[in-house]
């Protein structure tokens, strides 16, 4: 990549970036595919490279003793992995994947560290960042404490949405009860609840956004805060 110019538009944090900040960063930043079920982060294993997305979702995943797993947070055109890496660490007892394939930029841990010293400004922006993303996942346990599952699920598809180019998001009925830790037949019904209120329409491996507001009322306040508090530190 060129070590000049203007951060690509497809990753907000990278757009972010003060003019200088992106020129350091820019040199090491490797254009890449990420693919359904790639693997960017792998429990209590060394993290050699962060990524940022341009397009599709990567899920943070905390994985159970007993076997079961469930997602704590999504990473998408918003931010970047490795937020354990920003604060210090080298690696996280969670996974991180692709659940959303699409594009995006790979950099070094060494290269980042190297570049975070040269810039004040550079940490401070991915340390707002990881606070942003921290503030998600509290977020995501107290919907899954408090929450019914449809109103659970109505958080994810607004949070998928925001992270995605159009209205179609490209899952499985099984991969939300993976993710929400529910038996299938559980998202099956809170996804026709939403169906049937006109809200989304559900195809093969696709469900289609119809009604954003109306997905935004089911959700009530379990959807919102993470948003506004990404908003006032990125601005």
């Amino acid at each position: 990549m060129s070590a000049t110019g203007r951060a690509p538009k497809g990753n907000r944090l990278l757009q972010a970036l003060p003019p200088g900040d992106w020129d350091l960063l820019a040199p090491h930043l490797v254009s890449t595919p990420l693919n359904l079920r790639d693997s960017l982060e792998r429990p209590n294993r060394r993290i050699e490279e962060v990524c940022f997305p341009e397009t599709g979702i990567a899920s943070v995943v905390a994985e159970h003793p007993n076997g079961r797993s469930i997602e704590i947070g999504l990473v998408g055109c918003e931010g970047m992995t490795g937020s354990a890496v920003v604060l210090g660490s080298d690696r996280t007892p969670h996974a991180t994947y692709m659940q959303v394939a699409g594009e995006g930029y790979r950099l070094p841990v060494a290269r980042l560290r190297d570049v975070v010293t040269k810039s004040v400004t550079l940490h401070s922006l991915l340390l707002k960042y990881v606070q942003a993303f921290m503030v998600q996942t509290a977020h995501t346990a107290i919907a899954n404490a408090r929450g019914t599952l449809t109103e659970r699920l109505a958080r994810w598809l607004l949070m998928a949405h925001d992270r995605v180019p159009d209205d179609d998001l490209k899952l499985t009925h099984e991969f939300l009860s993976l993710m929400m830790a529910v038996r299938r037949p559980g998202v099956t019904e809170a996804l026709q609840t939403l169906e049937d209120a006109g809200l989304i329409q559900c195809g093969r491996s696709r469900i289609t956004v119809l009604d954003r507001k109306g997905i935004e009322k089911v959700a009530g306040a379990y959807y919102g805060i993470p948003e506004a508090e990404y908003r006032r530190l990125m601005r």
